[in-house]
């Protein structure tokens, strides 16, 4: 078995899924490919980062990624939407040892049912040249997040939901990791964040940034989320991790409702490590944590207003490859 290696381990490329259905984007799906097309130059860095695999469902939206991103490589597959985190593969092992490791998805507990991504991570792996192999039960990407050592935080909400796999216990999903992903220890935090439609993924909560240390937000008294970020410190200081906090974005809405904000969704890329910023007062402050955290990349804040009315932001929307 081979476990994944941490994000900021090398990547030979990135995943990006491409918005490209109207009838789930509406007036959003112009915007959000524009912010998806600068979250992919800011990887690339000119060469200086990871190959970028633009992912489109249809040839519309592929003629569009060729034309507003010409430095990536553009890929069209037929996918239900761009959440590539969640319905592609898992890439383990490095080198000749790299392969992909699928699983079941449901749609985040079948809410949202749509063609096509189902098998879209088993499609990209196969045209990458990959090995895949698909478990027999239900995870998403976003729910997990390692350190390459075999450790992984995850959160009671998502894994212990009943709408992803009933029945199965701690101990249950425990041994599934390990088998399928070479886990040897799980720390598990308890709620995600308020209105995530994901039940709770945890890369809107808690990332690994080093071998046992884990970046959190923490919250004013204003915050929606501030119970969530103080239970999760709890825990990980139990586990014995190392805990670096970044400030949060607070309550942010879009059309009157709330919506999972958080600075946690960054992507860390070979030159760069992209923070989505959503025109908050602590927008400035969170990419200079990051930028704290990772002195060897450039920390670099994009606004993701679009992509977050569809559900999520850089981190949903990509999968590395490593090198």
């Amino acid at each position: 078995m081979t476990i994944p290696l941490p994000e900021w381990a090398l990547h030979e490329a990135l995943w990006i899924g491409f918005p490209s259905d109207r009838s789930l984007w509406a007036e959003d799906l112009a915007p959000a490919q524009q912010e998806v097309v600068e979250f992919a130059r800011a990887i690339h860095a000119d060469g200086k980062g990871e190959a970028v695999w633009l992912v489109a469902a249809d040839e519309a939206a592929a003629t569009v990624a060729r034309k507003l991103a010409p430095f990536s490589r553009v890929i069209h597959e037929p996918f239900g939407d761009v959440w590539l985190r969640d319905t592609g593969a898992i890439v383990t092992g490095s080198g000749r040892n790299r392969r992909a490791q699928g699983f079941v998805f449901n749609g985040w507990g079948g809410k949202y049912d749509l063609p096509g991504d189902d098998s879209i991570g088993e499609r990209l792996s196969a045209e990458a040249g990959l090995a895949y192999a698909k478990a027999d039960w239900i995870l998403e990407g976003g729910a997990i997040d390692g350190d390459g050592s075999g450790s992984f935080i995850t959160t009671e909400q998502c894994l212990l939901n009943p709408n992803r796999n009933p029945g199965l216990s701690y101990a249950d999903i425990e041994q599934r990791l390990a088998r399928d992903l070479g886990a040897d220890r799980i720390v598990w935090l308890g709620q995600g964040l308020a209105n995530d439609h994901t039940d709770g993924h945890v890369d809107n909560l808690a990332r690994y940034v080093a071998a046992g240390r884990v970046a959190i937000p923490t919250a004013g008294r204003d915050d929606p989320n501030r119970a969530v970020y103080q239970d999760a410190a709890k825990r990980l200081a139990k586990a014995g991790l190392d805990v670096v906090t970044l400030p949060s974005p607070g309550l942010v809405e879009r059309d009157g409702e709330m919506v999972p904000a958080s600075y946690m969704n960054f992507v860390i890329g070979n030159a760069t490590v992209v923070v989505p910023i959503y025109g908050a007062p602590l927008d400035e402050a969170a990419v200079d944590v990051v930028q704290a955290i990772f002195p060897d990349r450039r920390a670099i804040g994009l606004r993701a207003d679009h992509l977050l009315i569809g559900g999520g932001s850089f981190h949903c929307i990509s999968q590395q490859v490593p090198r």
